[in-house]
């Protein structure tokens, strides 16, 4: 048994993993790489309950936790900043902040500290000539240790609508046609996302979006969906360049 907000049902002798009934509590999306024989044996106990039912069970039963606040952390993790927890594990490198129009505008402390997408933590401050807009991660070059940015929440190098996806694992098998539509998600929590899925080969394919997706990071999972069903996934290996007729849309 596990604590995850997860469904598990048995179709045809197949045990397939659905998503929880508290759609803002779901986890399906960390459980795509279980094998069916190891879901088979799994029971998913608060899969079936929205979290405040679980509270009032828990509330009922006299448990001290029942007013527990939500984890925001990392589960294994914990309650402290991320930065400190990669910081014991990874050695970091100082390198040039550069922005999309090429012109150096500060210096990071290690590329490992950033995601696609960040606002916060780049410690950009007001620059000569440049507008107040807020600064986000458009990039990062590890081949010469870059970091770029640009202004903007919705600059349009942080959208993109095809990526290749690798490492792929499906919970009932391989789809039976190379090109289907699906929803997917590339990251947890965001609203499924209507795509199609062209198979490569047995261990990537590509995803084409039917709207532009914001910060597709390779390095991420991508998992689909038929429904409550979840499919499968991979791993997000490469992302399309970005598609400069959606800017104005999204500017």
């Amino acid at each position: 048994a596990t604590g995850h907000y997860s469904r598990r049902t048995l179709e045809n002798g197949q045990s397939m993993l659905l998503k929880a009934v508290d759609a803002d509590k779901d986890q399906s999306y960390f459980l795509y790489a279980v094998p069916e024989f190891s879901l088979s044996k799994t029971i998913f106990p608060l899969g079936a309950l929205t979290k405040k039912e679980v509270r009032q069970i828990a509330e009922d039963n006299n448990f001290d936790n029942s007013q527990k606040k939500d984890s925001t952390g990392i589960c294994f993790i914990g309650e402290r900043r991320f930065r400190d927890f990669l910081s014991k594990y990874f050695i970091s490198k100082k390198g040039p902040i550069v922005s999309d129009k090429g012109v150096k505008v500060g210096e990071h402390q290690g590329l490992m500290y950033f995601t696609l997408g960040q606002r916060q933590g780049l410690g950009i401050g007001g620059l000569k000539n440049a507008d107040c807009g807020a600064w986000y991660t458009l990039e990062k070059i590890v081949e010469t240790n870059t970091l770029v940015v640009g202004q903007g929440a919705h600059h349009p190098r942080l959208y993109s609508g095809h990526m290749l996806a690798n490492n792929l694992h499906w919970i009932n098998g391989k789809p039976s046609e190379p090109s289907f539509c699906c929803n997917a998600k590339s990251r947890y929590r965001q609203a499924d996302q209507n795509c199609r899925v062209e198979l490569v080969d047995d261990e990537s394919c590509n995803v084409f979006f039917d709207q532009p997706q914001r910060a597709l990071t390779p390095g991420q999972s991508v998992v689909f969906y038929e429904g409550d069903l979840c499919l499968g996934g991979g791993i997000i290996s490469q992302v399309s360049s970005k598609f400069s007729n959606w800017s104005n849309a999204y500017s």
